[in-house]
């Protein structure tokens, strides 16, 4: 099928019009990797500074594996889905003991280490080992889908196959790489979700343009309904302390700190109610200092309200589960996005 695939229109438009990001400048395998995985459900834009943090803070696989796992997370801070983090963390450490901290140029190999998944695996194949080897992520699934006029679920895995095969057989002999990279930067910037058909270099093979299809596919289910959650936070403090807790292992938000929380209804508490709620569930006598704004945060399938409010303590006393940490220690733990955005406003305030 790569005859009868217009490679050479691709690989001109690309070579002509890509992006000067900074993981193509120097495409080794760890920067592939890392790269990939920090582009996964991310834009391109959020990513590249973080990038640039991560290459500086962890030059080599070894860095990264014998950095702290608290290191990791904070560097990946705001990126959010941190299982990522650490299984980038756990797969450089596997690296380091199993392959002279190197990642192989083998499929096989690849597969065994921790997150990586049949995108990444092709992606450090074909960028940085130049192998021939499709790298299908939904950008390419959504060029090729329309390309061929595929008119079935691209989200249902016998299509997702269907269209990795298709990947696979347009590839030509030579340069492929520069194809399997080209169909990404194609479907990121032109046959994004609202085509842009006639800056399109496969316009004029594009069986869905032809048919005057192109708005109405790729096909796919809608995703899970976003599930609304409203919370009141209590910041209480104690001198230059502050209440925390840190999501343990297992929680959507392991190993990152929030301020305790209690889950509310839609309408909210009172102060006086959440005054309560420390006394019962923390045996904590505290007084209302000030309310900060409600605060929107996105997270995997939830929204969640944030009310903050902020509480003196005049006893610093343990609180099971929870820790009592000073503004400097705070400053170098991660937090969850939105408890962040929390944090830096206490930062900007004058509270005693």
């Amino acid at each position: 099928m790569s005859s009868s695939f217009p490679n050479e229109k691709l690989k001109k438009w690309f070579l002509s019009s890509k992006r000067d990001l900074p993981w193509r400048q120097n495409p080794t395998p760890y920067a592939v990797w890392i790269s990939e995985v920090m582009l996964q459900q991310t834009q391109v834009a959020v990513v590249i500074p973080y990038f640039n943090r991560w290459m500086q803070a962890f030059p080599s696989i070894e860095a990264l594996a014998i950095a702290s796992l608290e290191e990791v997370i904070k560097a990946w801070e705001g990126l959010g889905y941190y299982s990522r983090a650490r299984h980038l963390h756990q797969g450089a450490q596997y690296l380091v003991e199993h392959c002279q901290g190197e990642l192989p140029a083998d499929e096989k190999e690849l597969k065994k280490i921790k997150g990586l998944g049949p995108y990444t695996i092709g992606a450090i194949l074909s960028f940085a080992f130049h192998q021939k080897k499709a790298a299908v992520d939904g950008n390419v699934l959504r060029v090729l889908a329309r390309y061929f006029q595929i008119e079935e679920d691209i989200a249902k895995t016998s299509t997702i196959k269907k269209l990795r095969d298709f990947a696979e057989s347009i590839l030509p002999d030579e340069e492929s790489w520069i194809s399997s990279e080209a169909l990404i930067e194609l479907g990121a910037t032109i046959c994004s979700r609202k085509a842009i058909c006639q800056e399109c270099p496969l316009k004029s093979n594009c069986q869905s343009y032809l048919h005057g299809l192109s708005d109405k596919l790729p096909i796919k289910t809608k995703a899970i309904k976003t599930q609304y959650l409203y919370r009141a936070v209590a910041i209480v403090k104690c001198g230059d302390y502050f209440l925390v807790k840190k999501g343990k292992k297992g929680e959507i938000m392991s190993d990152l700190y929030e301020f305790p929380f209690f889950e509310v209804s839609q309408e909210g508490i009172t102060f006086k109610e959440l005054q309560e709620n420390i006394k019962l569930h923390w045996n904590l006598t505290v007084h209302l200092l000030q309310s900060l704004s409600s605060i929107e945060h996105g997270f995997t399938r939830y929204q969640a309200r944030l009310d903050p409010c902020v509480f003196n303590c005049l006893e610093m006393s343990p609180v099971k589960d929870l820790e009592w940490l000073d503004t400097k220690s705070l400053k170098q733990k991660a937090f969850s996005s939105g408890h962040r955005r929390i944090f830096q406003s206490l930062l900007s305030l004058d509270i005693d």
